[in-house]
Parts: C-alpha cells; structure tokens; sequence
C-alpha cells in the first residue's frame, strides 16, 4: 500500500546522519590523528604522513567495488561492517606501538569509512531522487561537513580530556551503533518496497534511452569524462594534500584548540559555500563553471594563508576561502554528471570518477608530507603553494571540457524537498 508521507525525506535525514560519522571519522579524523600519533611516539611526518596514504588509499578498493558489494552484500550490510572496520581502525590508530600495527590500522579504517562516504551518499539518494537530486544531495553532503565542524574539535578535546585510546573506543561504538540503526530503519528501504516512485510521483520517471557503447573503456575516450574525472581528482588531491597537514600547519601559529577550531571554521564555511550553489545556483546554469569558482576560492584561500608568518590572523579569512570549497569538491562533480550523462550512466560515472579521484588524492598526504619535511623552514609556503597551483589545474581541466554537447542530458530545476 502506498504510503502519503513521501519516505525519501527520511533516505536525506539518515544519509546526513551517515556523513557526519563517515567525514567526521574517516575524512578529517587523520589529521588529528597524525598529530596525536606523532606526539604520542617521535615517529617521522613522513612515516605518519605514509599511514594517511595507506588510509585513503585503501577506501579506492572499496570504492571501485561498492556495486558488487552492495549486489552480494545489500547496501545495509556493506555500510554496517564499514562502520566497523572503521571504529576497530581508529582504534588500532590509538594503540600502535610499531609502525607495522599503525599501517595495519590505517588499512582497515580506510576499508570501512569509504562505505559512508561520497559513493555510498550517492547510492543511498540515487533511488529516491531525479530532478530533485540535486537539492537531496546538497543537503545530505552537508552532514559531511556537519562532521567536520563536530569532530575537528571534539577529536582534540576528547584526546586531550581522556586520552586517543578512550576517544577512539567511545566514538567508534557510538558510530557503529547509530549506522546499524539507521541501516535496518531506513537504509534497507527501497521506494519500490514502499509502492513510491522517485521524487514523491505518482508514477516511475521517465526512462533515457542509453546510448551505444557506454561501456567504461568508452567513456575514458568521453571528453567530458576524463576532463570531470581530472579535474576531480586534481582539486582533492590538492585539498586532502593540505587538509591533513593543516593541523600541524595550524599549531605552528596558534594554539591546539584555536587550530582545531580553525579545522571546524574551514568545514563550517564548506557548509556554507555548499547552500550557497544548493539553492542559489540557477537551473540552468552550467555547473562546470560553478567548480570553477569553488576551485578558486580554495586557491585564494591557499593564497591568503601563505601570509600567516608575519599575519596570523589571516588564518581566518584563509581557511573561510578555503573551506567553502571543501564541500563542492565532493558534491559538484556528481551533479555535473547528472547533467552531462545519461540517467542509467550517471551511477557508472560517479563511481568511476569518485575512484579515480580516490587512487590519486590517496597519495597526497605522503607527497605533502616529504615535501613539508624537505622544505624545512620553507616547507609551509611550499605546502600552500603547491596546493594553489593544483587548484589552478582543476580549474583549467574543467575549462578544457566546458562545452556543451548535443548529447548533454538538459538540467533540472531544483525544487524543494
């Protein structure tokens, strides 16, 4: 019997609730958790800065096989022992004593967290929203940054108040326990299940025939695949790359708590610049264009916060700049393959793209970190620098492939939810 409240608000409220713990957790805990490491043991940034690499790099195996897993598995299942993986690999984080164990840790949080991370956001939406997708995604991408504001700070203070290992337990259990209620209340749910169509219609949408040849090998000849997927993977690598390294960046300036809450500002403006191409980016407006203007705020950003040697306040207004692309680099290349992809393609694209993405900015906090040490007394300008630069470069791969085609699927408008 089909139900009159639409369920697919509730598919936008747990996805939220997800990100939170996913981000909070497995994207702007390593940070943190390279600063702790490091104090708690002497080992080297590059060593340390290696295990976040391990981390991210890991979550592409995932990535790439989230279909299949989800198909063998259910996407409940998956997100249940992701959570995890994730909550026993923080907690190995906590307790190394041998750089063996701390590469082993950072293997099996990098397995699990991806399983709540842009890939599985997009899974989880996909069924219940079409034209309004979209605003759907907007707002359960926010729960990411949510996370970061929550966590960037909460990680310090709890390490600080009760020591990595109490921090690490509590939080992991609290994590698995909530994605487990989540995942048998709603995330088992399909709109099928429930006599629902996408987007609250009163009937299934309408079916886009699938041009022949869309098989993988023909869209890495796509040039509006490759130059989405570069561009992608250039613009995180360049801000997980600086992300990582930011609290330790920070602290040379400030305070730990004023660092951390400097990482929460940086997430609290990525919500910020997320609503403002929500809900303010017209319907038809080429979102090419929109990543554009994200990627050059994260440049100016980079820019402005190469002066905190002699200013230290500019650490406010950089991280404000920097942060308010943080957000639109994960949400804005899935909705630019919305509207350049057939319907049936865009969950093909958006998997290929995230894992792309994923297998090149895995070894960004490696690269950061040998540079920073390299640099010496100049390594956080080079650090800045660098990040600015590849910035630069995202937006020119966005640039190459900025042309309409015939084939471009025409984009939706974005009402409300």
């Amino acid at each position: 019997m089909k139900q009159s409240i639409f369920f697919g608000r509730k598919v936008v409220a747990a996805t939220f609730v997800m990100a939170v713990f996913g981000w909070g957790i497995g994207f702007y805990g390593p940070p943190i958790f390279l600063y702790a490491v490091i104090q708690r043991t002497g080992w080297s940034l590059p060593l340390c800065s290696a295990a976040v690499t391990l981390h991210f790099l890991a979550g592409t195996l995932v990535v790439v096989n989230l279909p299949v897993l989800y198909k063998r598995l259910g996407l409940p299942r998956t997100t249940v022992l992701g959570s995890i993986l994730l909550g026993i690999g923080v907690y190995g984080w906590s307790v190394a004593d041998q750089p063996y164990q701390l590469f082993l840790a950072a293997l099996l949080s990098g397995l699990g967290w991806v399983t709540m991370g842009a890939a599985a956001v997009n899974a989880l939406i996909s069924p219940w929203f079409v034209a309004r997708r979209p605003a759907a995604l907007a707002m359960a991408y926010n729960g990411a940054s949510i996370g970061g504001v929550i966590f960037s700070s909460a990680w310090v203070f709890l390490i600080d108040r009760i020591g990595f290992t109490q921090a690490a337990l509590g939080v992991g259990l609290v994590s698995i326990a909530t994605i487990a209620v989540l995942s048998i209340k709603v995330f088992k749910l399909r709109p099928e299940d429930l006599g629902q169509y996408a987007d609250g219609a009163d009937q299934p949408p309408e079916q886009v025939a699938v041009s022949p040849g869309s098989t993988t090998t023909s869209l890495w000849r796509n040039r509006r695949f490759v130059t989405l997927a570069a561009a992608m993977s250039l613009g995180l690598f360049a801000q997980i790359g600086l992300i990582t390294h930011l609290f330790l960046l920070l602290v040379d300036h400030v305070t730990e708590a004023k660092a951390g809450l400097a990482m929460g500002l940086a997430t609290a403006s990525a919500i910020a610049g997320r609503f403002l191409v929500g809900w303010l980016m017209p319907p038809n407006a080429n979102r090419r264009t929109v990543a554009c203007l994200s990627y050059g705020c994260q440049l100016l950003g980079c820019l402005v916060m190469t002066g905190l040697g002699n200013f230290p306040d500019l650490l406010w207004l950089g991280v404000i700049l920097f942060g308010a692309g943080i957000g639109n680099a994960t949400s804005l290349p899935p909705l630019i393959a919305q509207a350049e992809f057939p319907r049936q393609q865009t969950q093909r694209v958006v998997t290929l793209i995230v894992a792309t993405a994923q297998g090149c900015y895995a070894f960004a906090p490696a690269f950061f970190g040998a540079l920073k040490s390299l640099g010496g007394s100049h390594g956080e300008l080079l650090l800045l620098g660098l990040a600015a630069g590849i910035q630069g470069l995202a937006i020119l791969a966005l640039v190459l492939g900025n042309r309409r085609s015939a084939q471009q699927i025409p984009e939706f408008s974005r009402p409300s939810l």
